[in-house]
């Protein structure tokens, strides 16, 4: 990315031009789907389904890759278990097409933030296991009495603390805009400015923007998504939540150039094991 520049952005930084991520031969979007989509039945006190379960639901249902959230791993990923899980998808025709871990990086210098740093490189390593080329990150929401912008500072030096595990295993940290202090896209894009790294990009997610136009929030980080979540639903600011416009989303993400996965994250009334299959289906044919 580009050299730094005394732009403004996090509490006056010095923040650099972020830059898009630069791509060739036009849009192209594959499908795929979130273990989390399926998280009532892959935790809690009622287990009935297991991550190799999980990957076969995905071949199934005509899924082109999947993301391997790790709050569905064992305690210990071992690399015989990761290993397992790797050969299933590639006998299934599925990418791992990222792996997503629920840190927070919202502290201060101290044992907390220590632990959070520590597990997202504790994942990036089990990612590069599994052959997954990114790992979806959380920033977090300002402790009480603290600013945005401090919060905001303590996500960029979090941050830059891992990245180079991230670069040393061929891993992209993806940001995920996931409320806290990634509300809206001016505070995602301040982020990945202050950080300006090639191995930190953009997760977006399209459900997870409660702006009053959130479809011009997802239009205005799209070129810089390494991923994508897609969320059958969306609620903007002030209004009760709505169904997505799903076309609405793919032409934006055509028109941004972007290359990569549009990955379902399901979190609607209906059970997942009769509405994943109808949504990956829309998504496939929206996306042909």
């Amino acid at each position: 990315m580009g050299a730094l520049l005394a732009v403004g952005g996090i509490g006056g930084l010095s923040v650099s031009q972020a830059e898009p991520i630069s791509r060739k031969g036009g849009p192209a979007i594959k499908v795929g789907c979130a273990a989390y989509s399926y998280r009532k039945y892959l935790k809690g006190d009622k287990v009935s389904m297991t991550l190799e379960d999980f990957l076969e639901t995905a071949a199934e249902i005509r899924c082109d890759g999947v993301e391997l959230t790790s709050y569905y791993f064992p305690v210990e990923g071992t690399s015989a278990y990761i290993n397992k899980l790797k050969r299933k998808a590639f006998l299934l025709g599925l990418d791992v097409s990222g792996t997503a871990v629920g840190n927070r990086f919202t502290f201060p210098l101290g044992d907390q933030r220590d632990a959070q740093i520590a597990d997202v490189k504790k994942w990036i390593n089990y990612g590069a296991e599994m052959g997954a080329p990114c790992l979806r990150i959380f920033a977090g929401p300002p402790p009480e009495g603290t600013s945005r912008d401090e919060a905001s500072r303590w996500v960029v030096e979090c941050i830059q603390e891992c990245l180079p595990v991230a670069e040393e295993k061929g891993v992209i940290l993806a940001l995920e805009n996931h409320g806290g202090v990634t509300s809206s896209a001016d505070e995602v894009l301040s982020i990945l400015k202050a950080v300006d790294s090639d191995w930190l990009c953009l997760n977006l997610d399209t459900g997870n923007f409660r702006t009053e136009d959130l479809y011009a929030d997802i239009a205005k980080v799209a070129a810089y998504s390494v991923t994508t979540h897609f969320k059958t639903q969306v609620q903007p600011a002030g209004k009760s939540k709505q169904e997505a416009d799903l076309a609405r989303i793919v032409r934006i993400l055509r028109d941004a150039g972007y290359r990569g996965y549009l990955t379902l994250e399901y979190e609607a009334e209906e059970d997942p094991k009769t509405a994943v299959p109808k949504a990956i289906r829309r998504m496939k044919e929206a996306t042909a």
